[in-house]
């Protein structure tokens, strides 16, 4: 047996003793996971997940040291300090071979009721040539943070900047100051944005966001955060809006405050089944984009800054606990008392 986290309803987060982690198929890498993170998205099932008695085992992002591989497996060894994305994918497949590994035919979730989740001891991770990045460096490094991110915010961030067309000489709106969203600004100062705005309203996270190269802050919701960025950008509103919290009134913002012929990356988790503003979206040619980010396309390109320091998206991960603190970690996110919790085993 290991122990991992198991949920089993709103705000019941418990450690359990599980079944060991094991190779099922040739393709599979057995991982021991020596970090792991605690995700914004987790805590809509602490929120709203109604009783149920198999709990499902949580986490969906982490770092490890390989334990043992399938007969199959070649890209990665015993050993190998690996990180894996947010989805398994095969690699292989045709959407895989576009970029977009969160559409793999043949890749799904961690965790649930079938499979280890991150936030535990260890974890089988299928299709591990296509799912695992090896690392350069040791299990203790420095630098474990910031690449733990590379497995989801980092990488969502990212990809709602690419979706958006952030870029050189262009105006960014960021709604949501959570790790995704501060992500988001580090990903559009990266990319050259000239002025990025972020929406928030947390002092800690619009002081980091700040450091990570936003230029203005808009505190008021709704209409007059429409008018605030308005304000800002000379009546025109943004080129580029990263839609980073996925509730109706963020969406509503974020589609709002897009300039004609801009465009809004998505990759808030929609809470609503309905998107708002489709005739004011119509009428400005609004290009609207986004959902689960392919991160495993982005770490070749993301990798490399993190290792030598250009950027430090690690700095999002405000608070580390052990596993036996991973429910107080849930608390302390949902209460806004954390960013992001960071797991160290």
């Amino acid at each position: 047996m290991m122990r991992a986290t198991v949920m089993y309803g709103a705000g019941d987060v418990r450690i359990e003793s599980v079944p060991e982690a094991r190779i099922v198929e040739r393709t599979d890498a057995l991982v021991i996971v020596t970090h792991a993170c605690i995700c914004g998205s987790d805590l809509w099932p602490y929120r709203k997940l109604e009783h149920t008695d198999t709990g499902l085992r949580m986490g969906h992002e982490f770092i490890g040291v390989v334990e043992d591989v399938g007969a199959d497996v070649r890209s990665v060894k015993r050993g190998d300090v690996v990180v894996a994305p947010f989805m398994w994918s095969d690699g292989t497949c045709e959407f895989c071979e576009q970029g977009l590994q969160t559409s793999c035919l043949h890749g799904g979730f961690w965790g649930g009721t079938e499979l280890d989740g991150g936030q535990g001891e260890a974890v089988r991770v299928p299709q591990a040539d296509g799912t695992l990045v090896a690392l350069p460096l040791g299990r203790g490094d420095s630098l474990m943070p910031s690449l733990l991110t590379l497995s989801d915010v980092m990488g969502t961030g990212h990809h709602a900047a690419v979706v958006a067309r952030a870029g050189a000489g262009r105006i960014v709106a960021v709604v949501g100051d959570g790790a995704v969203g501060l992500c988001g600004v580090l990903a559009a100062r990266r990319l050259g944005a000239e002025q990025i705005i972020l929406l928030g309203r947390h002092a800690d996270r619009i002081a980091l966001g700040r450091e990570f190269g936003a230029t203005d802050v808009v505190s008021e919701r709704g209409e007059e955060a429409i008018e605030r960025v308005l304000e800002l950008t000379g009546g025109l509103g943004a080129h580029s809006v990263l839609e980073c919290v996925g509730y109706e009134e963020s969406t509503n913002t974020a589609l709002r405050i897009a300039r004609p012929g801009g465009a809004v990356g998505r990759v808030g988790v929609p809470q609503d089944a309905a998107m708002p503003a489709a005739q004011s979206t119509f009428r400005k040619n609004i290009t609207i984009a986004g959902g689960p980010a392919p991160v495993r396309a982005y770490m070749a390109e993301l990798l490399p800054d993190v290792m030598e320091g250009r950027i430090e998206p690690g700095r999002v991960l405000d608070r580390v606990t052990d596993l036996d603190g991973v429910p107080d970690g849930y608390r302390a996110m949902n209460e806004r008392e954390a960013i992001k919790v960071m797991i160290s085993f």
